[in-house]
């Protein structure tokens, strides 16, 4: 027997593949009318094909299987209606992509630019304004008290008053709050003034679950200290059938997202230290790969004329290649044009005491090592182009961290510093775009952190813009 509680979401997906079907024949329409190919009586008298059918099928199985992946088909109550609206459009622009390699197998004429544009534009307009009806909806009938769900809270720390006060003061979101439950302890005194109940201890626990109407509970007790608690409450939790949720603070990882994963029939709990889903990545991948390809074809006369010039000003090959950290701590040579004299490296010993950056890295605005020619490559940073050979091999990606050398990253001091290199470098990134060699290098770091913590495909396309001025300028270049 389908759950009350999944009425709602089942009527979704049945309302999903109507919206997608309406869309499909909106777009149908527009495309008929600007190409007037056929007379809008005719295109209406047409009799669909099976084969025709079948592929429409196809079609709306892939947006149904792409919502379910990222999460559309299950409750979202918790959630944030901007989160929801993101999703929405994460899910359509990525059917839109399957539909384009079933149009391309299946010789799908009508697939034009134009088409697949209104077609998203439709899909996506529609769907987000019947979540956000359903939504208001969903809330109109929470605040008049139906569609609720009871909550208890186990642990009165800090964390667990401030999470009560979210779901008190949004009771669009369907919660009623039962009450708290713990021993106590010595800021049982500072739980008390917050103003809500503990409604039993945990010897009183079950006694309590068999009597009163609880559906979901949420743990804030600290994991270290109160381990065999967690294990005896979430398992009493799972005898009643009540709904678990974990929040990732108790363990400690506030950079931290939480993933649910499968692997041969046992279920693990994952976190991922960056902002980053899996289909956003392989879009990244493509960019990477388009664009440098591009800018190699255009700037191959470009290449041409700085190697002439080298070989020409000083002795030595082209390129220099250095080995670098890259994605968790791999090694790669990273390929630069040469802007120093030969054995640059080994003379560094001698100029260590001139360093006049802080942290780790080495870095001197005169460098008696760079030549003529290389003064112009770092300040135009045109020296950074052959890079682009890295980003196309798959070693580096057009945006993120710079790479660092393996002398830099053996100065490292702190941990928390090491994060950056759990996402693959890049040309550039918020470092490059905000002074460069004018900012320290604590502040270089969380330059890096913020751009893993918030990183989207937007956000990369914004630092890519705003690199050109940065190089034009020639701001921070050393």
């Amino acid at each position: 027997m389908l759950s009350r509680y999944r009425v709602p979401l089942t009527l979704l997906q049945l309302l999903d593949a109507l919206l997608v079907a309406l869309s499909f024949g909106l777009a149908t329409l527009q495309l008929v009318h600007r190409q007037h190919s056929v007379p809008f009586r005719a295109f209406l008298a047409m009799r669909a094909r099976i084969a025709d059918v079948l592929l429409f099928f196809l079609i709306l199985a892939s947006y149904h299987v792409v919502f379910r992946t990222f999460g559309l088909y299950r409750s979202r109550r918790l959630s944030r209606r901007f989160d929801e609206i993101i999703d929405v459009l994460k899910g359509t622009s990525l059917s839109l992509v399957c539909f384009v390699g079933i149009a391309a197998v299946f010789s799908i004429r009508m697939a034009t630019l134009w088409f697949l544009l209104v077609f998203w534009t439709f899909s996506s307009a529609t769907m987000i304004a019947s979540r956000l009806m359903l939504r208001w909806l969903l809330a109109q009938i929470r605040i008049h008290g139906r569609n609720l769900r009871h909550m208890l809270i186990f642990g009165t720390n800090e964390r667990a008053v401030a999470f009560a006060r979210k779901i008190v003061q949004s009771p669009d979101r369907g919660y009623r709050l039962v009450g708290f439950v713990d021993d106590a302890w010595s800021g049982m005194s500072v739980f008390a003034r917050s103003g809500f109940d503990v409604v039993c201890n945990y010897a009183g626990l079950a006694e309590f679950l068999r009597n009163r109407v609880v559906d979901e509970a949420v743990i804030y007790l600290p994991f270290g200290s109160l381990y065999h608690r967690w294990s005896e409450v979430a398992n009493l939790c799972s005898q009643h059938g009540i709904i678990v949720r974990l929040n990732a603070d108790t363990f400690g990882l506030r950079n931290a997202r939480w993933l649910a994963e499968e692997f041969d029939g046992s279920h693990y709990i994952a976190t991922r230290t960056w902002a980053a889903d899996d289909w956003p990545l392989v879009a990244k991948r493509l960019l990477d790969i388009a664009v440098s390809s591009a800018l190699l074809l255009l700037f191959l006369p470009l290449f041409v004329s700085v190697a002439i010039a080298i070989k020409a000003t000083s002795t030595g090959p082209v390129f220099f290649f250095q080995e670098r950290i890259g994605l968790n701590k791999r090694r790669f040579k990273i390929a630069k044009f040469r802007t120093m004299i030969q054995d640059a490296e080994r003379l560094m010993r001698d100029l260590e005491s001139k360093n006049e950056v802080s942290g780790p890295v080495f870095k001197i605005r005169n460098d008696p090592r760079i030549t003529s020619i290389g003064k112009f490559l770092r300040r135009s940073s045109i020296d950074e182009l052959p890079q682009l050979l890295n980003v196309l091999k798959g070693d580096m990606s057009l945006v993120g961290p710079r790479p660092l050398p393996v002398r830099d990253y053996e100065g490292f001091s702190e941990d928390w510093q090491r994060r950056r290199f759990s996402v693959k470098p890049g040309i550039t990134c918020l470092w490059q775009v905000n002074g460069r060699s004018n900012i320290s290098f604590d502040e270089w770091m969380l330059l890096d952190l913020q751009y893993m913590d918030e990183w989207s495909l937007w956000l990369d396309l914004k630092i890519l813009a705003r690199t050109v001025p940065a190089v034009i300028r020639g701001s921070g270049a050393a």
